[in-house]
């Protein structure tokens, strides 16, 4: 009956046999079908189909055509009904849990992509794709980021009195923790956990107190209501010097000016730097002591007596367990950081500070250093400051919950908020913990909504901001194997409200290109006009600071991480003091609720974009930019460097390296099959290798933490090695060729195993070394 059949239908087309007619049943992307169909194929495969034509048993020809027509349609109907029969059975089997299969045949033997609802409740994904458009995430996200609730719960959360003290490891700042807890319970998410951290914190004696002494003859004594935490605690005396904002530029101009800063009391202005900074270069210098305060010029604020709180490690996380975490009690030998200071710190209100002033009667200021009316650059008066402050262990919760992707849930987003204050931390913590919230209840509701995300989404509420991102470094201290390999971007919220004017961003290179996107797609909440300026807005992008949270995240951990704000051009002037009330954020931001709703939507849009596509939204080519712009500053150098004989060749083949390395992971993704998850996998593996790969290998993570070599503190950062060339044209005697070998090679070979990672395997690696 076949030989029959193929016979016929071989006679009917020129009289030439063909090949077999083949039957394929294809199934469809999502899983929910099967459809027959039936080709004819010539000849397509040679080997098995001539055997089957040699061995096909010879019939003789057909005597009339109409017997031939009749064996030919009984044919292909059988065989139509057979793959009829096929498809419709597996088609049920698939969908008759749902009830989808209908005893009724409406003659339909083929369901396509396009014809099933998106949302039906039934239906298996084989491949987990957001199948709704940007445009509908857009009015999805408008819709659960309504304004009216949004501003509703802000107000509650904002305005509640139960937190307007949470001092990090206080009952109030645990009780904080547990609301933020709850709050993410009801959410549903699909985890909800929390981690505890012992460490060591410092604060103000509730005995002996800090003090700082005019040694005259009545010997002036003016008690101190704010303390530094991590001051070193000793008295020191010294002749009372001023030196503007303590940068490193401010004290060379007190050198230039003879002003003797060795052995000198020094007196700076809040602003510009950490703490930690101005500590450190007064250190440099031989100071004995700091006194920080609040010029008028900068934090314009009527009460004189208001004295700001910070701390001065040069670092982040518990000094005293430096480089690993200190979870349940770790019992690791006594330890310190190399970042604590060495001298006693102390902050003063702005009457203390014109009190100073008043006693000096040195040289006056030099332009642009008067602060207040008052300003003197030395003096003949010698000070004394004594601090006694008290260490103790604090328990500190961090709070988590996560709402897990579908087609890559170890890979996540992290957004983030310090929850704790010195005082009531209205911009400090408060509006970074109520944006935390909301954009987590917005996007719990997208996901139900029926947003598919690919990768995870971390909520994080971190104790111990205040003290240096404490919380926040120890967790990633106590998972820094790992995290790089799974956290794709940390997003900081903290202060994320100062102002209205500006909008301001800091982040890593990779994250420009997402940023961008976002800025443009975003209006400001006040005025309606786009985020987006113009094209050179990355010129004005600042790098992470010491003092914000994202930084650890960034150059301790080479996670990729962006911290932005709407802000004015002055800082907020009651940030950090006791006056940071809501009450007064009000009063200084009258639109801070709209505000507050443009900084979600922000929020929102990059984490979308960062779940949603098949490739990380992380733009691996923008260091190239980095890189060439370091290599653009040595070249002016290198007849120094022949003088050494050290040559830039091989500097210049690692970057080569690395901008080819970027060329063909590009390269790689056109060509890259996106339905295909492994080799999706294997092409964002490389990716998130980029930042990771610039931290420096050669130096410890307890000694030198912070071992980028584009944003870290160290002699193994890029400007270390900069700033190090320059002292060589100068002939200071600060110079160090060792030194300076050591650094040009270092940083040569961590740029070449960036781009070794960059390449992915090792036999694709094309290099001279």
């Amino acid at each position: 009956m076949m030989d029959h059949a193929r016979s016929a239908i071989s006679n009917l087309f020129s009289g030439e046999p063909l090949s077999y007619t083949r039957f394929s049943l294809a199934r469809q992307m999502d899983g929910d079908s099967s459809h027959v169909e039936m080709k004819l194929a010539a000849d397509e495969e040679d080997g098995g189909e001539s055997n089957i034509e040699n061995n096909r048993p010879h019939f003789p020809k057909r005597k009339t055509i109409g017997g031939n027509i009749c064996f030919g349609i009984i044919a292909i109907t059988i065989f139509f009904l057979i793959g009829f029969m096929v498809g419709y059975l597996g088609y049920c089997k698939q969908l008759e849990t749902n009830g989808k299969c209908s005893s009724s045949s409406n003659g339909e033997t083929e369901q396509t992509e396009e014809s099933l609802p998106d949302d039906s409740p039934g239906e298996t994904i084989m491949e987990p794709q957001p199948a709704l458009s940007w445009n509908d995430l857009k009015q999805m996200l408008s819709k659960t980021l309504d304004s009216l609730k949004f501003l509703k719960e802000t107000s509650k959360n904002m305005e509640s009195e139960k937190y307007s003290s949470h001092e990090a490891g206080s009952k109030e700042d645990e009780m904080f923790g547990y609301f933020i807890y709850q709050q993410f319970r009801d959410l549903k998410m699909d985890k909800v956990w929390k981690d505890k951290h012992y460490v060591k914190l410092q604060f103000k004696s509730s005995g002996a107190q800090n003090v700082v002494t005019i040694l005259n003859e009545s010997n002036d004594l003016m008690e101190m209501n704010g303390y530094v935490a991590y001051s070193v605690n000793s008295t020191a005396n010294g002749t009372l010097i001023y030196a503007n904002y303590g940068s490193k530029n401010d004290f060379e101009q007190l050198k230039s000016q003879q002003v003797t800063i060795d052995g000198s009391m020094v007196l700076v202005r809040a602003g510009k730097l950490s703490f930690a900074e101005k500590v450190e270069n007064a250190e440099a210098y031989n100071a004995v002591g700091v006194l920080i305060y609040l010029a008028r010029g900068d934090f314009d604020i009527i009460d004189a007596d208001i004295v700001p709180f910070g701390h001065a490690h040069l670092g982040t996380g518990d000094p005293f367990t430096p480089g690993f975490p200190s979870f349940n009690h770790t019992q690791f030998p006594p330890s310190q950081s190399s970042g604590l200071p060495t001298i006693p710190v102390q902050t003063i209100s702005r009457s203390q500070a014109l009190k100073l002033f008043s006693k000096m009667n040195g040289a006056d200021c030099p332009q642009g250093w008067d602060g207040d009316s008052k300003c003197k650059i030395s003096s003949e008066v010698n000070v004394r400051l004594t601090v006694n402050n008290v260490l103790e262990e604090r328990k500190l919760l961090n709070i988590f919950g996560v709402v897990k992707g579908i087609d890559e849930p170890d890979r996540y987003v992290v957004i983030g908020a310090q929850r704790d204050a010195w005082g009531p931390g209205a911009a400090k913590s408060l509006v970074g913990t109520s944006l935390l919230l909301e954009v987590a209840r917005a996007y719990s509701d997208l996901v139900k909504g029926g947003y598919k995300p690919r990768r995870s989404v971390v909520f994080a509420s971190w104790s111990g901001g205040e003290f240096g991102a404490v919380g926040a470094t120890e967790w990633l201290e106590g998972y820094l194997s790992t995290l790089h390999q799974k956290a794709i971007t940390y997003i900081n919220l903290d202060t994320a409200v100062l102002g209205s004017s500006n909008f301001k961003v800091s982040a890593s290179p990779l994250l420009y290109t997402l940023i961008e996107k976002t800025m443009k797609e975003v209006n400001h909440p006040v005025t309606g006009t786009a985020l987006f300026r113009d094209t050179n807005w990355i010129s004005e992008v600042e790098p992470l600071t010491l003092d914000n949270a994202a930084y650890p995240f960034l150059a301790y951990s080479g996670i990729p991480s962006v911290s932005f704000c709407f802000c004015e051009n002055k800082a907020y002037k009651y940030l950090g003091t006791s006056l940071d009330s809501y009450n007064e954020l009000i009063k200084s931001i009258p639109q801070l609720k709209k505000l507050m709703y443009g900084a979600a939507e922000v929020t929102s849009q990059m984490v979308i974009r960062l779940t949603r596509d098949h490739e990380l939204y992380l733009d691996y080519e923008r260091y190239n930019e980095e890189l060439f712009s370091f290599v653009k500053k040595l070249v002016p150098y290198m007849s120094n460097l022949k003088e050494m004989n050290l040559s830039l060749q091989w500097l210049f083949s690692a970057r080569g390296d690395f901008s080819r390395a970027t060329r063909d992971l590009t390269n790689d993704l056109f060509r890259t099959d996106t339905a295909n998850r492994l080799v999706n996998r294997e092409i964002n593996d490389r990716i998130m290798k980029v930042e990771y790969s610039l931290l420096s290998p050669y130096v410890s993570p307890k000694e030198s933490p912070f071992r980028h070599i584009f944003w870290g503190s160290g002699s193994h950062t890029l400007s270390a090695l900069l700033d190090h060339i320059k002292h060589f044209n100068k002939r200071d005697g600060n110079f160090n060729e060792t030194l300076f070998r050591n650094q040009l090679a270092l940083a040569t070979w961590t740029i070449q195993g960036a781009a070794n990672a960059l390449a992915g395997n090792i036999w694709d690696i094309d290099n001279e070394f």
